[in-house]
C-alpha cells in the first residue's frame, strides 16, 4: 500500500513552544484515516502542518513523494483540500458562491467559472444535500447546515485528499451519519484519500481504515480499528477504562467507557477515576 503523505521527523509548535516532536506519521493512499487523541494532544496542529497552514520548525511532509516546500501552494490545493475547525465566511456570501471557491485553484487570472466549474459546484451543493439553500446567506443557516457548506466547499475542489478536522461539528447524530457516510463513498467509489480529526472512537473505528492514537504530540500507535482500539492503549491515550466488544452488524471494534468503582481510598485510584470521569464528559468518545 503505497503511502500518499509522508512526515519525517516533523516538530511543529508556536511560537517557542514545540507542540509536536519527531513526528514520523504516514498516510496510506486511497484510505481514510482517523488521528484520534484527547484535546490538545496535536491531532489539529498535525493537520495544519500537512496542509501547510502551518509552517514547521523542522523535518519535512512529503505530499505524492515531494516536500510541501518545493510546492507551489497552487499546487498543493490541487492535491489535498482542507476544511478546518470553526471556519468562518465573509459576511453576505451564499451558500453557492462559497462553495465556489473551492474552485479557485483551477481558475485562470480572471476568476471566472468554467461550465466544468459551475458542475463541480452543483454537483458538490447536491450531494450534501444543501440546494434547497443553495442562494441562502450562510449567516442564516443553523450550525450544522454551515458546516455542510464547508464540507461541500472542500468537496468542490476535486481534489485526492480531503483533510478534515471535526467535519461533524455542530451535526445531530443523523447528519453526522450523513456526513461519514458520504466521506466512505467518496473514498470507496472515487479512491479518495480521506484523514480526519475524530473526537469519537466509535466513529472512527466505523468509518476509518487506518487509525493514528496521538498522545502529548507523539504517534502512540497507528493500525487497523482492531489494533488500536484496545483498552491499555486506550487508557494510556485518554485516562478512560473501556471494555471493547465487536459490533453485531459490522464486526468491528466498540469502545463502551466507563468509571472504575473505587475500591480503596487511595490518591491515585481516585485521581485515575477524576481523570477518567473527565475525559468521559468532555471528550467526546462515546
Amino acid at each position: 500500500m503505497k503511502d500518499i503523505i509522508v512526515t519525517e521527523k516533523l516538530n511543529i509548535g508556536y511560537e517557542e513552544a514545540i507542540i509536536v516532536e519527531d513526528l514520523n506519521l504516514k498516510i496510506p493512499k486511497h484510505r481514510i484515516t482517523a488521528l484520534v487523541g484527547a484535546n490538545g494532544s496535536g491531532k489539529s496542529t498535525i493537520l495544519k502542518a500537512i496542509s501547510r497552514i502551518l509552517n514547521p520548525v523542522g523535518g519535512a511532509v512529503y505530499i505524492n513523494g515531494k516536500t510541501i516546500k518545493e510546492q507551489r501552494s497552487k499546487e498543493i490545493a490541487k492535491q489535498l483540500a482542507v476544511l478546518p475547525q470553526n471556519p468562518v465566511a465573509p459576511d453576505g456570501l451564499t451558500v453557492a458562491e462559497l462553495v465556489s471557491y473551492g474552485r479557485s485553484p483551477h481558475q485562470g487570472g480572471f476568476g471566472v467559472l468554467s461550465k466544468h466549474d459551475k458542475k463541480m459546484v452543483q454537483w458538490a451543493i447536491d450531494v450534501t444535500n444543501m440546494r434547497e439553500f443553495a442562494d441562502r446567506s450562510i449567516d442564516r443557516l443553523s450550525g450544522g447546515q454551515r458546516q455542510r457548506v464547508w464540507i461541500a466547499m472542500a468537496l468542490a475542489q476535486d481534489t485526492e485528499v480531503l483533510l478534515l478536522d471535526e467535519p461533524t461539528t455542530y451535526l445531530d447524530i443523523a447528519h453526522q451519519y450523513e456526513v461519514l457516510y458520504l466521506l466512505k463513498h467518496l473514498n470507496e467509489r472515487e479512491g479518495r484519500t480521506i484523514v480526519m480529526v475524530v473526537h469519537d472512537l466509535n466513529h472512527a473505528s466505523r468509518f476509518a481504515d487506518h487509525m493514528v492514537a496521538i498522545k502529548e504530540g507523539k504517534v502512540m500507535r497507528s493500525g487497523t480499528p482492531q489494533e488500536v482500539m484496545e483498552p491499555e492503549l486506550l487508557f494510556d491515550v485518554f485516562g478512560i477504562y473501556s471494555d471493547i466488544i465487536t459490533h453485531p452488524r459490522s464486526g468491528l471494534p466498540i469502545c463502551l467507557p466507563y468509571v472504575k468503582e473505587e475500591k480503596g481510598n487511595t490518591s491515585e485510584s481516585n485521581s485515575l477515576d477524576r481523570k477518567a470521569a473527565y475525559h468521559l464528559s468532555y471528550e467526546g468518545i462515546y
